[in-house]
């Protein structure tokens, strides 16, 4: 359902949503879009553009709505993956292998992660918990699923993901993570 180079068509984005579960609403402007990357300091990669600019899914909590949700909300999505490991790393003993040495004392390993955090590509989310890198320009990342540090690939692309998610089919089961500290857990 993408072009020939593997980008996703505004047109392939339109087929994509008639699989959902969900109505689609107007799609987000080029302006639109650029105000939601600056209002809250990420980029949306080429093909989560494409995608968002052919319709907005709404009428699911599960979809973040960028044209008029709560922007405590929409903070809280963008934030959620990081705070995740950071949850991970307080409780569950995590500590990622490229990072300094684990201090002895919690709240020194917390400002040590935190720290390293801040460098990690961002992840946007696509719908409830699945997540693409937030990479402009970029297309063809696969879509993350990511609760805490259990991080799984639940599409190949965005276009994948969606066939998956919604009608249980696939393109292939050969997705590989291509982003970063994110690749870690996968």
């Amino acid at each position: 359902m993408s072009s020939s180079s593997g980008r996703l068509t505004p047109e392939a984005a339109r087929g994509l949503q008639g699989l959902l579960r969900a109505e689609i609403g107007p799609g987000l402007s080029e302006r639109e879009l650029d105000a939601v990357e600056a209002r809250f300091g990420f980029s949306f990669s080429a093909d989560h553009r494409v995608f968002l600019g052919a319709g907005l899914p709404r009428g699911s909590s599960r979809w973040p709505d960028w044209r008029d949700g709560d922007p405590e909300d929409l903070a809280g999505r963008l934030a959620s993956p990081v705070h995740g490991v950071l949850f991970d790393v307080e409780h569950n003993g995590f500590w990622h292998p490229d990072w300094p040495s684990r201090p002895a004392g919690t709240p020194e390993a917390l400002r040590v992660a935190g720290s390293a955090l801040e460098g990690v590509p961002r992840l946007v989310p696509v719908y409830g918990h699945r997540y693409l890198p937030g990479t402009p320009g970029e297309h063809g990342h696969p879509v993350l699923s990511v609760h805490q540090t259990d991080v799984i690939l639940y599409g190949n692309d965005l276009a994948d993901y969606v066939r998956r998610e919604f009608t249980g089919r696939s393109d292939s089961p050969h997705a590989h993570a291509t982003v970063g500290f994110w690749s870690y857990f996968v």
